[in-house]
């Protein structure tokens, strides 16, 4: 079965906390709930490091420079990107040492490390201990998730996403004031771990939001038509007059009585909301781990935000 976790010597360079349940594949180590930052880096595959070396083309046998540098790894010598000449790497190191005052502190508990696409991207993710039950059950819980990606194009990410436990959707809510929903550091710049801490403090606030966001979400109902509507603009048409839903949005429409949890808050626009998230995380991509590189770092995160808004608005005018 096709997935994006990296293999090095037929074993996934994966590590979860096992009291969180298996993975979907069943790849990884499994390790126990006291496991700190360091442990859990190793037991994931991830202790290496990445160089910069200047990048080299051949022509007519003769190796010329081509003004770009290699990043480099350091265990295998493998090639993971080319970037400029002002990127700043950021080690796995700094990465998971970014969780030692949050775990030291028992503010947090690691919980799944990883890496994808051959090692272009790491992550890290712990429990923050944080969460809420809506509708006599409903419950969700809060993460932390550190993105370490090492390819050309992409930031550091550090956010805090929400699992909803019935269905394992990850639900994702806009961190800053612009609807991103990281905190994102450019490798342009050098990795300032006390400067994300602090937005990340201020961030952690909206959590808060994000629950009376879902309870609003929860007393509000939506109409066929609303509904349709609202997938139209979270995913698109397919006629040129926009009245025909596009294939993924008539199959969100399809599921949304029958997805996971759908009894807690039948008819509202939290189960509206929430026919998105299962989409995107369960069945829009070539593979489960294809959707959670989406729904974590990429089109889809940024989908669930647009989602979000766009269901409290709707709501409000309902």
């Amino acid at each position: 079965m096709s997935h994006e976790l990296e293999i090095v010597n037929n074993e996934a360079q994966m590590a979860y906390r096992l009291s969180s349940g298996v993975p979907w594949h069943g790849l990884g180590t499994p390790v126990e709930d006291d496991m700190t930052p360091r442990e859990m880096q190793i037991a994931a595959g991830l202790d290496w490091k990445v160089r910069l070396e200047d990048s080299y083309i051949d022509i007519n046998g003769e190796r010329v420079l081509t003004g770009q540098q290699a990043l480099v790894r350091d265990t295998d010598n493998k090639i993971l990107t080319n970037v400029g000449g002002k990127w700043n790497p950021c080690q796995n190191d700094t990465a998971f040492e970014f969780f030692n005052e949050f775990v030291r502190a028992g503010d947090m508990v690691m919980d799944t490390a990883g890496s994808l696409k051959d090692g272009q991207i790491v992550w890290a993710s712990a429990d923050v201990k944080e969460g809420f039950t809506l509708f006599g059950g409903d419950e969700v819980k809060g993460y932390l998730l550190f993105s370490n990606p090492h390819v050309y194009g992409r930031s550091i990410d550090c956010k805090f996403v929400m699992t909803r436990t019935v269905c394992n959707n990850t639900l994702t809510m806009a961190l800053t004031e612009k609807g991103q929903p990281a905190v994102r550091v450019s490798h342009r710049n050098e990795f300032d771990a006390e400067q994300v801490k602090a937005a990340l403090g201020i961030s952690h606030m909206r959590m808060g939001q994000f629950k009376a966001a879902a309870e609003y979400l929860g007393r509000k109902r939506y109409t066929d038509e609303s509904f349709k509507n609202f997938l139209g603009q979270v995913f698109g048409t397919s006629s040129q007059e926009h009245r025909t839903l596009s294939r993924t949005a008539e199959r969100a429409f399809e599921i949304v009585d029958t997805q996971p949890g759908a009894d807690f808050a039948r008819g509202t626009w939290w189960n509206a909301y929430n026919a998105v998230t299962y989409m995107t995380d369960h069945e829009l991509g070539r593979s489960a781990d294809a959707r959670a590189t989406s729904a974590w770092f990429g089109t889809n995160a940024k989908r669930k935000v647009t989602a979000l808004d766009l269901a409290v608005e709707m709501a409000a005018s309902a």
